[in-house]
């Protein structure tokens, strides 16, 4: 069987009439060193008849129950109609970086001169451009009935607070095969996906919207595929030779801080868009990131990979990072394509449970004056953009919270070429210094406001190119009829 299936996986040949790296010209400049492409071990053995089979049946399951939940109308039975917001920020944010994912994975099935990793980033490709479809096609049943899901791809380019995951991935893809692999097989896959699927997939359950839970369980058995090629990527780069360590471990370092950025999003999804929410952001950090990957760490501390440095910043921002993420998107709601509101008593309630060293005393107070405006008629906008971190393209929000100043604003800045930048934390400034190249044409949305590339000078102009409809009475999102009605019930 091991032979037969070698025989269907390996081509082992080497072109004659042009040179290998002429053919194979993107996996060697990065200085990682391959001795022996054929020392790759494939994580499953799966060829690609046994593939499209295994993918077949799940696709049937699936769209079984998206059917039977369109026919149903079970979209009323979510528990209320502010958890569309959250759906309208995966897909967004999450559904388009699948796509993103999928060109990155064809494009290095492309350029790796091994066969062993071609045929399982070729797999992998396949499997991010399947993820799209069944969530767009299950989403598509919410489309029929509220605003805000139609212009998705546009909303991904151009909105300023999607600028985040765009540019995760824009770096990505923009870096050799080696990183990339890296970045989005270990890093984001295995470090990090289930932080985003697993805590996503039961908020959905307990909010009612057994649709979007059937297509994630349904991603995630592939996701399991994705972060075991991840780990055998790093692995393979490791034991070919010693001088592939610090590059390894730079790029560890790298992505797994980006990564973390990106994931802010998801933070305040769990802790503010779920009506019902199973599992704090605190809670699943500690949990999958703290208990599970950290004990992957320890088992490459063999190969000279330590854990990254960056962990101990997010330790201490977990009890801050969902908060004033939310807070942002509140203040800024009138840009946004969906709503943003004041947690009510009950979701406060259960903050204070999950965060109670902060969320009553730094949070609470804030949320209450809001409030005590909102009642009077005066709703709070902030009148100005936010500054942009110039390489995760997070707003500058976040504070020195493992400081004696915890509500310090955390702010980094620098100078390249007479040119002032500016940085969300020390972990994006020391990326940023890394390659400055890179990341001083970064599309940054405030700038591109500022200069008249977004539709105009003010915000009706710049709704109307990101296509969010002019709220009547304070510019907030809108959604339908149906969907105002809905959220009255």
């Amino acid at each position: 069987m091991k032979d037969q299936y070698r025989a269907m996986t390996r081509l082992g040949w080497e072109t004659t009439y042009q040179d290998m790296d002429k053919v194979f010209p993107y996996d060697q400049f990065e200085g990682i060193k391959i001795n022996d492409w054929e020392a790759w071990e494939d994580p499953f053995r799966m060829t690609m008849d046994a593939y499209w089979k295994f993918q077949a049946e799940k696709d049937k399951k699936l769209y079984a129950i998206i059917d039977s939940f369109a026919q149903n109308n079970a979209q009323k039975n979510l528990t209320d109609a502010s958890y569309l917001s959250a759906l309208k920020l995966f897909l967004t944010g999450v559904s388009p970086v699948e796509y993103q994912a999928h060109r990155g994975f064809a494009h290095i099935a492309r350029h790796f001169r091994g066969d062993g990793p071609r045929v399982a980033c070729q797999m992998q490709a396949i499997d991010e451009l399947r993820h799209i479809q069944t969530q767009v096609h299950t989403m598509s049943h919410y489309n029929r009935h509220f605003n805000g899901f139609s212009e998705f791809p546009h909303w991904h380019d151009r909105v300023w607070y999607l600028s985040v995951p765009k540019s995760f991935f824009d770096d990505a893809r923009t870096a050799g095969p080696f990183e990339f692999i890296v970045a989005i097989g270990f890093s984001f896959e295995y470090v990090l996906t289930n932080l985003l699927f697993v805590p996503f997939m039961s908020g959905a359950a307990f909010n009612g919207d057994m649709a979007t839970v059937s297509f994630g369980f349904s991603a995630q058995s592939d996701e399991a595929r994705h972060m075991t090629l991840g780990l055998q990527a790093i692995k393979f780069m490791l034991e070919q030779d010693p001088d592939n360590v610090p590059i390894v471990q730079k790029w560890i370092d790298k992505w797994t801080w980006r990564g973390y950025r990106v994931l802010v999003l998801v933070a305040a999804m769990m802790d503010y868009m779920l009506p019902e929410s199973p599992q704090s952001w605190k809670e699943a950090w500690e949990l999958y990131f703290e208990q599970n990957t950290v004990g992957l760490f320890n088992d490459l501390a063999k190969y000279g990979i330590k854990v990254p440095d960056c962990v101990g910043r997010i330790k201490a921002e977990k009890d801050h990072a969902s908060h004033q993420v939310w807070m942002t998107f509140y203040t800024h709601g009138a840009a946004t394509a969906m709503h943003t509101w004041i947690p009510d008593e009950k979701k406060q309630k259960w903050l204070s449970e999950k965060y109670p060293e902060t969320f009553d005393k730094y949070y609470k107070p804030i949320y209450d004056h809001w409030k005590e405006r909102a009642d009077k008629g005066d709703r709070y906008y902030s009148q100005m953009l936010p500054q942009l971190c110039q390489v995760c393209q997070v707003p500058v929000l976040f504070t020195e919270s493992d400081s004696d100043e915890p509500m310090k604003l955390y702010q980094r800045q620098t100078l390249y070429k007479e040119e002032r930048y500016h940085f969300c934390s020390d972990q994006c400034l020391h990326i940023f210094e890394q390659e400055p190249e890179k990341y001083v044409y970064a599309w940054m949305p405030v700038q591109q406001i500022f200069q008249g590339n977004c539709g105009g000078p003010t915000i009706p102009d710049v709704l109307n190119f990101y296509k969010i409809a002019d709220g009547i009475e304070n510019r907030d999102y809108k959604g339908s009829e149906d969907e105002v009605a809905y959220n009255m019930m």
